[in-house]
């Protein structure tokens, strides 16, 4: 299939193209487009859009200092893009959510699959509001589908941990923190999945619950890294469930994953 692929020169997007090129597809990864902008959609059989405007660093808190301007080009021109794909006659979108649409929800809750969204977040609100846009323009021949995925590890420049792990290494304190976490590999295999079957509706996406202090426990052993890991959080999690991504055969790689990408995301001169 061509499949138009938005975000696609981030972390998560490199995933993408990768695993969708892999499976045979087509990618227009869509040079020089930028949300709010009409994109070049036409002849694209599907829709990834996993492009999102904020400060560098940052998705909760990604407004900085220009709410109005995070929720423009966020909410407001992801569903201008997703009326233009249905206009242009593509016939699946895939959205890129996240599990911050929950956030305003005690911690601890369990979130099976179809929890109604509690967003505490603007970054949460504005995932929640293009998700339900989305969802209002599913119709025959028109495909619609989200994500909520949870925070994505992986190889790759700029990754998720490349300043937890530097910190570790040099000595800084590290502050404990626990948290839910999924391999790009992983998401994208997810995506791979919707696409194939072209399944409709939120999906959770989530994989493992980890400790700051069992992944520096895992990083002291690979580098010799004379520091002890920090204590483990005192903190309880909300986990995503994720039975309806199961029921089509999707298996996250769980820590064997984990521990087979830690060495390449380690900085590789022990420093």
């Amino acid at each position: 299939m061509r499949i138009a692929l938005t975000g696609a020169s981030g972390l998560v997007g490199r995933f993408l193209s990768r695993a969708l090129q892999t499976d045979g597809h087509q990618v227009e990864t869509l040079p020089g487009w930028r949300l709010g902008q009409p994109a070049p959609l036409e002849g694209c059989e599907v829709l990834i859009h996993a492009g999102f405007a904020h400060v560098p660093g940052k998705y909760r808190g990604g407004e900085g200092d220009d709410p109005e301007g995070f929720v423009a080009l966020n909410r407001d021109g992801s569903l201008r893009l997703f009326q233009q794909a249905k206009a242009a006659g593509v016939g699946q979108v895939v959205f890129l959510s996240s599990r911050a649409v929950y956030d305003a929800l005690p911690a601890g809750t369990p979130l099976p699959d179809g929890t109604p969204s509690a967003p505490q977040s603007l970054y949460g609100r504005v995932k929640a509001e293009a998700e339900a846009g989305l969802a209002a323009l599913d119709a025959p021949g028109f495909a619609t589908a989200s994500l909520r995925a949870t925070g994505i590890y992986g190889p790759g420049e700029g990754h998720k941990w490349t300043g937890l792990f530097a910190d570790y290494i040099a000595g800084r304190p590290i502050t404990p923190r626990i948290a839910t976490e999924l391999h790009g590999d992983d998401l994208s295999a997810a995506i791979l999945l919707i696409l194939r079957s072209g399944a409709r509706g939120a999906f959770n996406a989530s994989d493992l619950l980890l400790d700051r202090h069992d992944l520096l426990a895992e990083a002291q052993r690979l580098t010799g890294c004379p520091y002890p890991p920090p204590p483990c959080a005192d903190a309880v999690v909300s986990v995503m469930s994720c039975d309806r991504l199961a029921a089509m055969g999707w298996q996250p790689g769980g820590w064997p994953r984990l521990r087979d990408s830690l060495p390449a995301m380690l900085p590789s001169d022990g420093s």
